[in-house]
């Protein structure tokens, strides 16, 4: 199956929907446009530029049909994330080159990896002054003990390696049925 469903975890800020917004434009799904955070749709989320509501978007690449859930970043908002991860097979890890890993953050991780989900370690904002990949990458590797080698390092803003990204949610987020076999556990429940 060419199918790949997958959502964002991230901190309110990171940079979620600006990299969803360069994913949109890099899979020729929309054209680059003025406005950013697409997806962020309610005049609230566009005033305050925060996600409220989850929105799935969809996008074609090398073959295969990519499955967004954008998803809220901000705890208020748990229940729509909940949702989000019950929905989809793997998850990227969206952390600010500059601040590191937050304590919200684990909280939806955990939850992701309960589920079984393919966690994808993304990080983004590397383009500011501030920001201090290595030092977030040894933090990632020591917190949650993903291996360094599998942080892919991009810039949501500029595009800079949001086609890694693509390829990573292709190589390793396994389509519905396979993580369906796969993780029994996530599904003993619905039946």
């Amino acid at each position: 199956m060419n199918i790949r469903n997958f959502c964002i975890i991230a901190h309110i800020d990171h940079g979620k929907s600006t990299l969803a917004d360069r994913m949109l434009e890099i899979t020729w799904t929309l054209r680059k446009l003025d406005r950013g955070q697409v997806l962020d749709r309610m005049d609230i989320e566009q005033e305050r530029g925060i996600t409220i509501k989850l929105t799935p978007a969809r996008m074609q690449r090398k073959g295969y049909e990519l499955n967004l859930i954008d998803t809220p970043g901000h705890v208020d908002f748990q229940y729509e994330v909940s949702r989000s991860l019950a929905a989809v097979e793997g998850a990227i890890l969206l952390i600010d080159a500059s601040q590191g890993i937050q304590a919200q953050t684990l909280s939806t991780l955990y939850q992701a990896m309960d589920q079984g989900l393919e966690i994808i370690p993304v990080l983004n904002k590397i383009d500011l002054p501030a920001a201090n990949p290595n030092r977030v990458a040894t933090e990632i590797e020591n917190v949650i003990w993903l291996p360094k080698e599998e942080i892919i390092c991009v810039s949501g803003k500029t595009g800079e390696n949001v086609e890694l990204v693509l390829d990573a949610i292709i190589e390793r987020i396994q389509d519905p049925e396979t993580h369906k076999q796969n993780n029994p556990k996530k599904f003993s429940s619905l039946a």
